[in-house]
């Protein structure tokens, strides 16, 4: 390279390096945008996370929003014996307990009678009749179950639930 342009082009280099430090001392960086809310950040619009932690919790509801799953997930388990698809029964029975649990962690006065009459009390050995896949054992689960659930209905002062289509479907474990 010539001498010449070799002595420009290092004088522009100088130049430029020296412009950006002086604009970048001059001149305070910007502040960040805050990001434009559309009117459906229902969560992101609300002033402060006390706000937003109430409204996740208003969302995410009481125990009857698990009683919602839980009847699916009953009819679900009957319509597994009837096909005689007893590890789908199982793990609908699995995820009733789940769902119970998770709607007595929003409603802890739900906890007592749930534990008592379904958790603690017939869970494991409702599990264990479904897993033996014996179809008249997983009936008598079945009629278990339903048991549990209009006791627990009973014992929350809700006894009016077991008055359903849910609680009729047919059983099974006896002629």
């Amino acid at each position: 390279m010539k001498p010449q342009v070799l002595a420009i082009a290092s004088a522009v280099f100088v130049m430029s390096a020296g412009l950006l430090a002086t604009t970048s001392m001059s001149e305070a960086p910007a502040p960040e945008a805050k990001p434009q809310l559309s009117q459906d950040d229902w969560l992101l619009g609300a002033p402060d996370d006390a706000a937003r932690f109430k409204l996740i919790q208003s969302q995410a509801r009481g125990f009857s929003a698990a009683m919602v799953e839980v009847g699916r997930r009953y009819e679900g388990l009957h319509g597994a014996l009837n096909d005689k698809n007893y590890d789908l029964a199982a793990y609908q029975w699995q995820k009733i307990k789940e769902v119970i649990v998770a709607g007595y962690t929003r409603r802890p006065k739900r906890q007592a009678n749930a534990d008592a009459i379904l958790v603690q009390k017939i869970f494991e050995p409702v599990l264990a009749d479904l897993k033996l896949a014996d179809d008249a054992k997983a009936w008598a689960a079945f009629d278990t179950i339903r048991g549990a659930c209009m006791a627990c209905h009973e014992a929350e002062k809700v006894g009016f639930m077991n008055n359903q289509p849910l609680f009729r479907l047919p059983s099974k474990s006896k002629p």
